[in-house]
């Protein structure tokens, strides 16, 4: 990963935006649509700026950085401190994909792919999750045993397939119908290779979606990064005989 992904909250914060012309409009419809004030030269309270300049924009930067601040450059990521990427918005949920300034073609194309894949109502189930937070606490008091329940019930096919373009009207009768958390379960991946892009459809979807990892030596980075940010890592000879709550995966080499 070359890049930090991060969301930027911009609402009513000050966004400097140097430049005119189309590019420099594209990048203020963004950060209007971001909630972000636009001035086009430094104030105090600024932390992020936009250069789009076809001569001067190094020097625009060295400025503008020299003063504490992050910058894009249009169309040279070799000037910039980020990138913005591209978006697909079904708000509250933002997907952004990137290319850390490698093509924004292509990141364009996979963004009208997810574009086609998703319902326009997924913000709505967002919305409809976050309004629940209280009646899921209450039915799984446990932060671990809550996250298990909403993980099964996010799954393809589960009560609230994130595609199923109707699946936000179902977070009350999910959380009616006595769902229970998820299990203690250990399934196994044998590697065949330390390239992660050999790993099987089936062992790049338990990665993101367990619990606890355990592994044998030498299992690389490349592939343990796969998993969730918060997966816990143990690295052990042997899988558990017994598995903690929730899913763990036990990987290893396959013989031969």
């Amino acid at each position: 990963m070359k890049q930090l992904p991060v969301f930027l909250n911009l609402r009513g914060r000050t966004v400097v935006l140097v430049g005119e012309g189309e590019a420099a409009d594209a990048k203020a419809r963004l950060i209007a649509r971001a909630g972000g004030r636009i001035v086009t030269a430094w104030e105090a309270g600024a932390t992020i700026a936009f250069v789009a300049l076809d001569a001067g924009a190094e020097a625009a930067a060295a400025e503008l950085r020299a003063r504490g601040l992050l910058v894009n450059v249009v169309d040279r990521p070799e000037l910039c401190d980020f990138t913005t990427p591209a978006i697909v918005d079904r708000d509250p949920v933002t997907i952004a994909i990137g290319t850390g300034g490698a093509s924004a073609g292509l990141a364009k194309a996979v963004r009208q792919r997810i574009e086609a894949l998703l319902p326009a109502r997924l913000g709505a189930l967002a919305s409809a999750l976050h309004a629940a937070r209280g009646a899921m606490k209450a039915r799984w008091p446990a932060a671990a045993d809550r996250r298990r329940a909403i993980d099964a019930a996010l799954v393809p096919g589960g009560a609230l397939d994130p595609l199923d373009g109707a699946a936000a009207d179902k977070v009350e009768d999910w959380l009616a119908s006595g769902a229970a958390a998820t299990a203690a379960r250990l399934e196994t991946i044998l590697l065949a290779s330390a390239d992660p892009d050999d790993l099987t459809l089936r062992a790049a979807r338990l990665l993101g979606e367990a619990d606890h990892i355990f592994h044998a030596a030498g299992v690389p980075d490349a592939i343990l990064n796969r998993a969730r940010a918060d997966a816990v890592r143990h690295g052990v000879e042997t899988p558990p005989a017994d598995p903690p709550p929730g899913l763990s995966l036990w990987i290893g080499w396959r013989e031969g």
